[in-house]
């Protein structure tokens, strides 16, 4: 498998080069020059077989013979090493959890299986890597999680102050190590402009090797359809699913099509968004034009010019109308985010963290007006990342799970910068 660019000013690479280098030398994504068809009984098979066996069958075109296969698959079965259950909540909607990973957030996932494979490019080379990557709120823990003492390589995180959750800003300051947090005068935006100028920097990119965790990278993006499977292998129902996801920038439900490229069953995707509604504006016809990001309760989603729906074009060869049919989208207020949260919590007894309510109320919306279909959304974080409004709204504690009290507990640790880049390429020159 080769990866071009979508810029189409760069040769074609392969898995081990797509993930080291995050972005092709002419600043375009990586795409794949093919969509691997899952061969007939390839989904049948899956309901039998480990989670870890699927995972390997499913990657294994991806990544070629970047990855030998013992090492492949013993990265999946690391990926995959926590439940992701379907869960019903009412009797037409189920939610996907995607939040029993380290961090709490589906992120885990993809910054899982990414962390490792260039861990084990690192030692092949021998060399310093240094992740750069800007958050809008989960990618950062899981980020920071999944890179943790790995040889060979520097975590930098660059986070908007005060626009993440305290739960959030611990998972990405706490573990301190080779891991180093930037606290960005700014919102996510602006980070996102800053560490896009890093990598646009030819003097700094000749210096130091910077690759990128966030879900530009092929390595970040690719491993998420893995738990679209997953949900597909417990659904019951005979006609396929509507699925409704939240979305921010747009790598994860362009994941999810991936996989229904691939021979995945799905009735409709939903891009669940809150305010910050750049495609919905383009899915209803009024052309794709970016606005800075406005500040929301479901922060992760906070994003004005998402970076991945252009794989999305790609993916239907830019034929809007074909998009527009499989892709649908809703916009979600605070309020109405708020609304849900509390009105599921007493009507279903199910807690909802922000995000959640998002994809639950826009799947809700798209179900009523098609009598007969089900469907489920994708719960991409745990309540407890949100405890001051999910606790305000339902009334109840949320109990905090074991495993994260360590990270929870720890000194934060971070940098205040401010939003101009020389600051940043000042940082990052220091590991060279």
């Amino acid at each position: 498998m080769k990866y071009y660019s979508l810029k189409h000013g760069s040769p074609a690479a392969d898995f081990k080069t797509a993930t080291l280098l995050g972005q092709a030398p002419d600043r375009g994504l990586y795409f794949p020059e093919q969509i691997p068809v899952w061969p007939a009984g390839f989904l049948e098979r899956c309901r039998q077989m480990p989670a870890a066996d699927m995972a390997f069958e499913v990657m294994k075109p991806y990544v070629s013979d970047s990855l030998p296969d013992d090492v492949l698959h013993r990265i999946v079965a690391e990926t995959l090493s926590f439940p992701i259950p379907l869960v019903p909540i009412t009797e037409n909607i189920s939610t996907l959890e995607l939040f029993h990973g380290p961090t709490l957030a589906f992120k885990d996932i993809g910054a899982r299986f990414m962390s490792r494979c260039l861990g084990y490019f690192a030692g092949q080379d021998r060399g310093k890597v240094v992740v750069l990557v800007a958050t809008s709120g989960d990618t950062g823990g899981a980020v920071a999680n999944g890179f943790f003492n790995v040889p060979g390589v520097d975590v930098v995180i660059l986070y908007p102050s005060g626009k993440v959750s305290p739960v959030q800003e611990k998972q990405l300051t706490a573990l301190g190590g080779n891991i180093h947090a930037l606290e960005v005068d700014g919102n996510f935006d602006d980070c996102q402009r800053m560490v896009k100028e890093a990598f646009a920097d030819k003097e700094l990119t000749q210096r130091v090797f910077l690759t990128s965790a966030n879900s530009i990278n092929v390595a970040r993006w690719l491993p998420q359809q893995l738990y679209y499977i997953m949900a597909w292998t417990q659904w019951k129902e005979i006609s396929p699913p509507v699925i409704s996801v939240p979305s921010g920038n747009f790598g994860n439900i362009c994941a999810g099509l991936v996989a229904w490229k691939s021979g995945l069953p799905v009735a409709h995707f939903i891009a669940a968004c809150n305010i910050n509604d750049v495609v919905p504006r383009f899915l209803e016809g009024e052309g794709y034009h970016p606005r800075p990001a406005q500040a929301t309760l479901s922060n992760a989603m906070d994003v004005g010019d998402p970076s991945n729906f252009i794989r999305i074009l790609e993916l239907f060869n830019q034929d809007e109308p074909a998009l527009k049919e499989m892709l649908g989208s809703d916009r979600i207020t605070d309020e109405e985010t708020e609304d849900t949260i509390r009105q599921v919590y007493n009507a279903n007894g199910y807690m909802l963290d922000p995000h959640g309510a998002v994809g639950f109320l826009a799947l809700q919306r798209y179900l009523q007006k098609h009598a007969g279909q089900k469907g489920f959304f994708l719960e991409t974080a745990h309540p407890l990342k949100f405890p001051g409004s999910v606790e305000r709204l339902t009334g109840e504690t949320i109990p905090v799970p074991a495993h994260v009290l360590p990270v929870l507990q720890g000194e934060k640790k971070s940098t205040r910068v401010g939003t101009g880049y020389p600051g940043l390429k000042e940082i990052l020159l220091t590991f060279r």
